[in-house]
This record gives C-alpha cells, structure tokens and sequence, in this order.
C-alpha cells in the first residue's frame, strides 16, 4: 500500500480525526430530527423560507425556489441566508436526494469560491451535509481539489478551514476519493499539529465505541480507528513516527482504553458491527 494509495489513508486517518466528532454531531442531530413527522407550511416566497424563523423542513416546490432564489440573486445578506437554510434542509438523508435531482450541488458548490468569506463557509457547511449520501459525492468529488486549496492558504483555525476540513471527512470516511488528497499530506500535518482545540478530541470521544451507541454511528468511529490504524501502517511497518500527544485522536484511539471497547464489541448483536469489529481486533 505505498505511493498515493498509502498517502491516501494517511489523509483519511488525519481528516477523519480532524472532524468526527462534527460527522457524528451531525449524523445524530439529523436522524434524532428526521424521525419526526415532516410538517409542511402553506407555500411561502423564496426569501420568506429563509427567514431564521421558519423551521419547518423544506419540501421538493420549496427546495426548488429556494435553489432559483440562490442561484438568480446576487444580495450577500439573501445568499447566506439561503445556504444556510439549504444546508439545515440537507441534514436529512430525503432532503440530500431531493436536491441532488433538483440541480442543487453545482449551485451550492459554484458558492465555494465567493470573496465573501461568511458564504463560503454556508457554502461548505451545505456540501457537507449534502455528502453524507454517497451518490451526491461522486458530484461533490470536482470540489475536493479546490476545498484542500482553501483550507491549506486560508488563516489558521478559521470557520472557512474548519468547515471544509469537516467536508474532507465526509468525503474520505471511504476509500473512493482518498486518493484526490495525497498531494495535501504535509499541508494536513500542519494544520492538525498547529491547530487549536476545534481539531483536537477530548476523552469523552471513546464513548462512542460503547456498545449501547447507535449502530451508524458506531461503524463510522470504527471506520475511523481502521482508517488511522491502516495509514499508520504498511506492510507492517510504521509508515510515520509519530509522537501521539495526550489528548489527541491518535493518543486516545491507541490507547488499552480504546483497545478494550473495541474488543468488547465482538460480542454486539448487529451482525456488521461484529463483522467489522472482527477485521479491526488482529490489528490492534
């Protein structure tokens, strides 16, 4: 697993510890949301469905206008609005369909190069929920080159760094677009080694491979530890030599704490959790 192949599950494990804690946020935010019923109100304008008042979860006529209004206006203040409504709509898995059909991943995407830097962020933050389905992100994928630019040459710890690293994780939590990273490894390095506390993960983290978690969340956080684990490892041998300081990722995923939840698992009740845990446990 060398050459970009293995440069490309360095950058999973690094994007990954980067940003799970956010995936995971959100991954539980949308469903805890999306098992309700979906109240619909009467038709509204365009720019009235983006009024911070209005919570209701858009339906496909709404989506639409609000895709035209974004994609026709040229009013800052309109465009941040929109996105941001975009992106709370994107956080459910029919929204993520509805508006991939509709057109609107180029018309959110087109937004990632805006001078404004508030919308770029509203830009990122709605790719990154619309990436969580794996159709949207094979039209997702023709922006990874131009986020990893914008990561690596903007401020450090700023919110247009911090929501496209969160859309990186998205887009490499599998093998199918790592290998678009491998040109990014040192720049990657740099920002996890120099950044603040919002790319770093506290203890609490290693609850999440307890048993009683939900099962897309606990397959996510061993993908994680696979991930990091396999980057960090080549034919046997350290691709890196790390210096794992207390309170990073790679400290705490390490660790016999981790070590033991995660063998614990072998025992869960979803056959794909003990499928996935009996592929991890020879490798710890």
């Amino acid at each position: 697993m060398g050459g970009p192949r293995g440069a490309g599950w360095v950058a999973a494990g690094l994007l990954l510890g980067a940003g799970a804690c956010y995936c995971i946020y959100r991954l539980t935010r949308g469903r805890r949301r999306g098992d309700r019923e979906l109240g619909m109100r009467p038709s509204k304008s365009a720019e009235d469905l983006t009024d911070c008042s209005y919570d209701d979860v858009l339906n496909a006529a709404q989506l639409q206008k609000l895709l035209y209004l974004l994609e026709s206006t040229e009013d800052p203040v309109i465009i941040e609005r929109a996105l941001i409504t975009l992106g709370n709509n994107a956080a459910f898995s029919v929204n993520q369909a509805i508006i991939r059909e509709l057109g609107g991943i180029p018309i959110v995407g087109n937004k990632i190069n805006h001078s404004n830097q508030s919308i770029k962020e509203k830009a990122l933050n709605a790719l990154n929920n619309l990436s969580v389905n794996v159709e949207n992100q094979i039209k997702i994928k023709i922006y990874i080159i131009q986020v990893c630019e914008d990561v690596f040459s903007g401020p450090l710890n700023s919110a247009v760094q911090l929501a496209g690293l969160r859309l990186l994780t998205n887009m490499t939590v599998t093998n199918d677009h790592q290998h678009m990273l491998h040109s990014y490894i040192t720049d990657l390095f740099q920002v996890l080694l120099t950044g603040n506390g919002n790319t770093k993960v506290d203890s609490s983290f290693l609850s999440l491979y307890d048993s009683h978690v939900a099962k897309e969340i606990l397959l996510r956080v061993l993908t994680l530890f696979q991930n990091i684990n396999n980057c960090l490892k080549i034919e046997g041998r350290l691709a890196v030599q790390p210096t794992f300081t207390e309170g990073s990722l790679f400290f705490l995923l390490h660790g016999e704490e981790c070590a033991q939840k995660i063998k614990a698992l072998v025992d869960h009740h979803d056959a794909e959790v003990k499928e996935k845990v009996l592929t991890i446990i020879p490798k710890i």
